[in-house]
């Protein structure tokens, strides 16, 4: 898969998500992100609902727990339809090859598998005061990052900021997804590590996932053709 713009749909259930995909339907189907808030709202019918309206999937449940039940978890998912999942770096290399091993098909296809390295909500603060981390949060990235490409994972989440890092210590075809995505003149929640569209494709993200810049947008399909035109450079 090449570069893309992934929508985060952070709704609370099957309806709101399918009525707003539907103002997508006469043109670019978007990829899509189905998080933990509608995935447990809605279950695995809403992502087999979504990927028959010809949307490419990233299922984004974060699994983190010990290796054997994240490898189970990893089977049951990887036939749901989901082009990505992914895991917490945190949980460790056995369980991120735990992972790799669940999502592997007997013919040896598997959707991709990257790993959180830290969320784009955590600063260098919260990182040495609460999680108790004295290292800098782009060695950390880093660190996890290497950790994830020697267990077999295809890359990782991290902030746009790290991606270049990132591929200078892992390969560029070590794939980074970067959320924390706004425009300019929009507000960052609770972002902390934030970026805007171009300013990623600059670092070099390979994907960027983008929520309520285009969920919350007064026109939510000129705020996507805005960002396919700021991160890869083409039309809509």
């Amino acid at each position: 898969m090449g570069k893309d713009v992934i929508i985060a749909l952070d709704f609370p259930g099957a309806e709101e998500t399918l009525r707003f995909l539907d103002q997508f339907q006469g043109g670019r189907k978007p990829f899509v992100k189905i998080g933990m808030e509608l995935y447990y709202s809605a279950g695995p019918e809403i992502v087999r609902r979504i990927r028959e309206r010809g949307h490419r999937i990233f299922l984004d449940l974060k699994l983190h727990d010990i290796p054997n039940t994240v490898k189970k978890a990893a089977a049951v998912i990887r036939d749901i339809g989901a082009d990505i999942i992914n895991v917490h770096a945190a949980g460790g290399s056995a369980m991120m090859k735990a992972a790799v091993e669940g999502a592997t098909r007997a013919d040896g296809s598997r959707p991709i598998v990257i790993a959180v390295t830290q969320l784009t909500s955590t600063d260098q603060e919260t990182l040495e005061k609460e999680l108790l981390i004295g290292r800098p949060i782009d060695e950390v990235v880093i660190a996890y990052a290497e950790n994830a490409r020697r267990a077999g994972l295809d890359g990782i989440v991290c902030s746009p900021r790290e991606a270049a890092k990132v591929h200078e210590a892992c390969g560029a075809g070590f794939l980074t997804v970067t959320p924390g995505i706004r425009f300019p003149e929009g507000e960052r929640g609770d972002q902390k590590r934030v970026t805007s569209p171009a300013e990623a494709a600059k670092a070099g993200s390979d994907y960027i996932v983008v929520g309520r810049p285009i969920t919350a947008a007064a026109d939510p399909t000129a705020a996507y053709e805005r960002c396919i035109r700021e991160f890869l450079g083409e039309e809509a």
